[in-house]
């Protein structure tokens, strides 16, 4: 028995003032509670918590000061299970006594020729329009159009082949020439890749695509290969790292590296530890050179731990190499179901800036944003009755020398089904405090559905209040939206937003 973990992808269809709609083929895998991620300048960084959730869309909390997008990729990660090959002759030894044949050959799969279990075709996909439409009388009109076609297509043919990619094109109507100057701005390829599985535990990749077992070292371009040994797993990469600018491919950047990996041998309690070594060049010449660590860790039965870190091991200063250690990355995320009704977790990010040697950027350039970036992250759901659930989440940023701390809390409640209306309500609180900004935001948002599962509808109205520290004025806004989503078929969906905002700005001298 080996654990592979992979993605469940889904994507952003609805943000509210204090929530993100995230849209899943299913979420039969996913629980409220849950932590889904971002993929952010080439890592995979947690950015929501799920505190409802439906057949097929969750609504969540932020975890990051990020802005999210309609139709942003969203991915969850999941450990699973596959079985090791079965030979026929190891069936044969272990056949049981007479009598129960018979109930043992219901629940077995019959193994093929070569002895390994048949494995079947499983292909899904999406494809989806959007227009981002501003209608301003100030700024003028704008029409922003984006286009997404994302595949999983496992075991072509019932064959060892699986392909999978996530590809967008995003462009302005009216600014076509912008994507004739540089087409890597308005095509994104997140992933693409195809992978060969040549047994249950041996698999090539050749493509982009992010490796779940070193996942914070995002996208990886080229060849990627894992061979697993029992509880062991061995693996190499070699190609490039997308361009810094656009995302594209870049052979300039080339990089190398091999990891080693040990999982659980309980498979009531899964545990994968990753340790690597990679080298990352540009033009030829070190770039970077570092040591990747992660651990996923079911410690209890409702206690689930996620940690990385990177060590890295090369600088170049004045021409002078130095082969001195420096700690550059650690993540650390904890998540505890207490009951049914409770959730809670918390997190902890200690990064530092990368430093490339050989990039765009000199040494004191990145010298001057190599202040550690710290933040603590804390996030409560429960649910004290069965239609009611009340929530909270607080995040601390802080950085030595004070100039960018900023404090964060955020508080709902959600009551679903609300008697004669069939409709659930949520209210939300939002306060904000930065070195240069307070800001407190307060919603009320009414959902429902006006055909079961083909049509609904949602309502919000958000007080907004910014308060300059720096400046004599501050801004009151009143935002209001409606939005209705129809679902045609069961693979064909049409969705429409509108909202209007009105601004109040008060010039007057800011006590406090």
């Amino acid at each position: 028995m080996t654990i592979e973990t992979t993605f469940v992808k889904g994507s952003v269809s609805f943000i509210s003032s204090q929530n993100v709609y995230v849209k899943f083929e299913s979420t039969d895998n996913i629980n409220i509670g849950d932590t889904l991620y971002i993929k952010k300048e080439n890592r995979l960084l947690p950015a929501l918590i799920v505190k409802n959730k439906s057949s097929i869309s969750c609504v969540c909390t932020p975890l990051t000061t990020e802005k999210f997008k309609l139709s942003d990729e969203i991915v969850v990660p999941r450990s699973i299970e596959k079985e090791e090959p079965i030979s026929i002759k190891d069936k044969i030894e272990e056949a049981p006594v007479a009598g129960k044949q018979n109930a043992v050959a219901e629940e077995t799969p019959t193994p093929d020729a070569q002895g390994e279990k048949k494995i079947k075709q499983d292909i899904n996909g999406r494809i989806s329009a959007a227009s981002y439409s501003n209608l301003s009388s100030y700024s003028g009109d704008s029409h922003r159009m984006q286009y997404t076609f994302s595949m999983q297509a496992n075991h072509i043919g019932d064959s060892k082949l699986s392909i999978e990619n996530y590809i967008t094109f995003r462009h302005t109507i009216g600014e076509w020439n912008e994507v004739q100057e540089n087409l890597g701005n308005a095509l994104k390829i997140y992933s693409l890749d195809a992978k060969y599985d040549f047994n249950p535990t041996t698999n090539l990749v050749f493509g982009r695509k992010i490796n779940s077992k070193i996942s914070s070292m995002g996208a990886i371009d080229g060849l990627q290969f894992e061979k697993g040994m029992g509880r062991f797993l061995v693996g190499a990469l070699a190609g490039s790292r997308p361009d810094y600018a656009d995302y594209g491919i870049n052979p300039d950047l080339l990089q190398f590296g091999a990891y080693v990996g040990l999982v659980s041998a309980d498979k009531e309690k899964f545990q994968q530890s990753t340790l690597a070594f990679v080298e990352q060049k540009n033009n030829g010449q070190t770039d970077r050179r570092f040591i990747y660590f992660q651990h996923s860790d079911a410690l209890m039965k409702n206690l689930n731990i996620f940690v990385s870190a990177e060590l890295d091991l090369y600088k170049k200063i004045n021409n002078e190499i130095q082969n001195t250690a420096s700690l550059t990355n650690i993540y650390f995320s904890l998540r505890y179901k207490l009951s049914k009704k409770i959730n809670i977790s918390a997190s902890y990010d200690n990064r530092k800036n990368i430093i490339y040697y050989e990039s765009y950027k000199n040494f004191i350039d990145q010298l001057i944003d190599d202040e550690t970036r710290q933040g603590l992250r804390f996030n409560i759901n429960y649910r004290p009755l069965k239609k009611l659930t009340v929530g909270a989440n607080a995040s601390w940023r802080f950085q030595k020398s004070g100039a960018n701390d900023a404090k964060n809390l955020n508080a709902y409640l959600t009551y679903s089904r609300i008697p004669g209306l069939n409709a659930s309500a949520t209210l939300s609180a939002n306060l904000l405090q930065t070195g240069y900004l307070d800001s407190k935001i307060f919603g009320l948002k009414i959902a429902k559905d006006i055909i079961a599962g083909k049509f609904n509808g949602e309502i919000y109205y958000r007080y907004v209040d910014y308060q300059y520290k720096n400046y004599e004025f501050s801004v009151n806004q009143h935002i209001a939206g409606l939005s209705f989503a129809v679902n045609i078929t069961r693979k064909l969906g049409f969705y429409i937003l509108l909202r209007g905002v009105l601004s109040i700005i008060r010039i007057a001298p800011l006590t406090g």
